[in-house]
């Protein structure tokens, strides 16, 4: 409930997931502008506004009595871009101007750091984020205290998001007659900071620098974000870098691996046990939504209406099988790629929702 009146979100997934902000934010732009629902996004947008909290936005609502959880570096940047996606789509300039002094103070919170050690390294402009025990980004199992993916330090796609919010910031400054300096200079020293991620031998970003270990150079699907947000920090060259790699170790027809099949943890499978199952969840597995940003990203360099198109028909397609009329949220890394976890999945219909949307109106992709 928001001041009286009913808050709307949206359920990750069926048949097991309630509503998370990570997953609502990535899935509002292809859920409500496709389907001309200004409405509804807007609704969405405040009912978050009215929890944030310490600068963040919340992970999860759990069961009723209990509070909001506050457990992510992510969520709060893709509520930057939601809003972006949106007013591009509406240019509804009230609900920007009513946003906007909580945008101010959620980019204070991080300059100046938040929960779980998320804040922002003056020496490189970049953000920083969680400890060895922490799992804050959409990489996040913890099973009996393993944590399967550690990736705290400064995780690529968290930095990406970080870059592409403060551009954001500027322009929203300058539509509603703003100073936009400080977020312009702030944007480029992000961008001047990201040139850390570059791994040159590899040809592609790492996945996290500054971690306990350094740098973690293992081949993941999460750089793709630099290249597919709207504001991207990397060079041309760097951006068909970064998609030829995911295209030649990552890309499957329903989606991107989470892990290169060369790397020794890869799980082909995501089957077995609950431990077996959650140790493959983000070591190999195929997620459908990645399928949206990699057709960004691909499009923004070639673009190739037929071919991005042809990037999305299995997902299509796979709307006759598994739950019928839905996308499903995962999928085994290896060939046949069975669909597995849950059935209706709400990032995956978004994002083939949100990029056929651009392609069939002949909007870009990306700004």
């Amino acid at each position: 409930m928001v001041e009286g009146s009913r808050g709307r979100t949206i359920i990750a997934g069926y048949p097991w997931f309630t509503d998370w902000g990570r997953d609502t934010m990535i899935s509002l732009p292809g859920l409500t502008i496709p389907t001309r629902r200004p409405e509804i996004a807007a609704a969405v947008l405040r009912t978050f506004a009215h929890f944030v909290d310490r600068g963040m936005i919340p992970n999860r609502f759990p069961d009723e009595g209990t509070v909001p959880e506050y457990n992510t570096a992510d969520a709060t940047l893709w509520f930057f871009e939601a809003i972006r996606a949106h007013h591009a789509a509406y240019a509804d300039d009230e609900l920007l101007a009513e946003l906007f002094p909580l945008l101010a103070d959620i980019i204070d919170w991080h300059v100046r750091g938040t929960r779980d050690r998320i804040g922002l390294d003056r020496g490189d402009g970049l953000l920083r984020a969680g400890t060895p025990t922490t799992q804050l980004t959409w990489m996040d199992v913890r099973v009996r205290g393993w944590v399967v993916t550690p990736r705290s330090g400064k995780p690529v796609e968290i930095n990406a998001l970080w870059y592409n919010a403060l551009q954001s910031m500027a322009s929203f400054a300058h539509r509603l007659g703003k100073p936009a300096e400080r977020y312009e200079a702030m944007a480029a020293a992000a961008r001047a900071g990201f040139r850390r991620f570059w791994y040159e031998d590899g040809q592609y970003l790492y996945d996290v620098i500054d971690g306990p270990r350094g740098v973690d150079p293992t081949l993941r699907p999460n750089q793709i974000f630099a290249v597919s947000l709207p504001h991207s920090p990397l060079t041309p060259e760097q951006q068909h870098a970064v998609v030829r790699a995911c295209a030649r170790s990552l890309l499957t027809s329903v989606g991107l691996r989470s892990l290169t099949p060369t790397h020794p943890d890869y799980a082909p499978r995501y089957i077995g046990s609950l431990l077996h199952r959650d140790g493959a969840y983000h070591q190999g597995t195929v997620w459908a939504w990645l399928i949206g940003p990699f057709a960004s990203a691909f499009y923004r360099l070639t673009n190739d209406n037929a071919a991005t198109r042809r990037l999305l028909i299995p997902l299509i397609d796979h709307l006759a099988d598994g739950c019928i009329g839905t996308i499903s949220e995962i999928f085994d890394g290896d060939p046949p790629h069975h669909p597995r976890g849950c059935f209706a999945q709400a990032w995956s219909v978004a994002e083939v929702l949100r990029v056929w949307y651009d392609l069939s109106t002949h909007r870009s992709v990306v700004e």
